[in-house]
């Protein structure tokens, strides 16, 4: 039997590369603008693709519907998102960017650019766009394994 050392398992070492640049920006978004990520995830989502009902959030985001029920609720008694009646499932809301969420975004997401120049500064240019690409790859094989019966 083949030993697991944590170290060579890619999974793992993708987990904490994340949770470690996941950490860098839940600090800075939390001092500068009382934002966790799952609530920052759901400012940005909405401000490129519109109108969402949670279901979609959670896709997008692949967050669980509970993470994405309690951030839609901290944005709303913040007055940043809207929500709306549905009028493709009565059972469930549209949320939106309010001004205030809009003026937030506005805000924030020049910071997250240089966050992300910074964490990614010793990289070149072709090493970011592999990156990416291999990001892709990795999404699309869980997608794949997650299809299959």
């Amino acid at each position: 039997m083949t030993a697991l050392k944590l170290d060579d398992f890619l999974p793992y070492r993708l987990s904490i590369a994340s949770n470690a640049v996941s950490d860098a920006v839940a600090s800075a978004y939390r001092a500068l603008f009382g934002l966790k990520i799952p609530e920052w995830r759901l400012v940005t989502i909405l401000a490129e693709g519109g109108a969402m009902s949670q279901q979609a959030l959670c896709g997008r985001t692949r967050m669980d519907k509970v993470t994405v029920s309690r951030a839609a609720i901290a944005l709303s008694e913040r007055g940043l998102i809207s929500r709306a009646s549905n009028p493709g499932d009565q059972r469930s809301h549209l949320l939106t960017l309010s001004k205030a969420g809009w003026e937030l975004y506005e805000e924030v997401a020049p910071k997250a650019i240089e966050l992300e120049r910074r964490v990614f500064a010793d990289f070149t240019r072709e090493e970011r766009l592999q990156l990416r690409q291999m990001l892709d790859r990795i999404e699309a094989a869980v997608e794949a394994l997650e299809d299959r019966p």
